[in-house]
């Protein structure tokens, strides 16, 4: 059995769905995240001003995840995040 690593995943979902979009955003990816490993925080920095516009959008609500998974488990949760509607932007970093 592989170690388990410490994550954090800084995500930018857009704010054309309203609060209900980004509630339903939140909670997918925490469900995703509780599946295959342990979620440690969810820290919701709410809206922001973007640095620059993302498809023609100029807020964004950020939300930061900490948690714990398997070293494969990061590129299935990029690759998930990647074919969602209403991300912007994701990071992922080993802690």
């Amino acid at each position: 059995m592989k170690k388990m690593e410490s994550y954090e995943a800084v995500l930018v979902f857009s704010l054309a769905n309203g609060e209900e979009g980004t509630k339903a955003l939140t909670e997918k990816f925490k469900s995703l995240i509780e599946a295959a490993g342990t979620l440690e925080e969810i820290d919701e920095w709410g809206k922001k001003k973007l640095a620059y516009p993302i498809n023609y959008e100029t807020d964004g609500y950020y939300v930061l995840y900490t948690f714990t998974a398997q070293p494969d488990f990061p590129a299935e949760f990029d690759r998930v995040v990647n074919i969602t509607d209403g991300v912007l932007r994701s990071l992922v970093t080993v802690k």
